[in-house]
């Protein structure tokens, strides 16, 4: 049996309305994981299920034009390279 992973991003959330960007993202179910991955930095990482990735750009580049987050990129997913 293959294990499939969700696509993975970063970006950077603007640190004053970080609670508010959570808060958002939280009350679209199962739409995302999220979590922050350097705290210093504010930047945090999203597991997206495949099949939800466009509605999750789609609401990310919302994000990104309100200017909550900068700096958006799909990177591989960290969690492969850890098993």
């Amino acid at each position: 049996m293959s294990q499939q992973y969700c696509s993975y991003y970063q970006a950077q959330v603007e640190r004053k309305r970080t609670w508010l960007f959570a808060g958002i993202l939280r009350s679209f179910e199962h739409l995302v994981f999220e979590r922050t991955l350097d705290k210093e930095q504010s930047i945090f990482e999203f597991f997206v299920p495949s099949d939800l990735e466009s509605y999750f750009e789609d609401i990310m580049l919302f994000f990104e034009q309100e200017g909550l987050i900068h700096n958006m990129k799909k990177l591989p997913n960290r969690l492969k390279n850890e098993i």
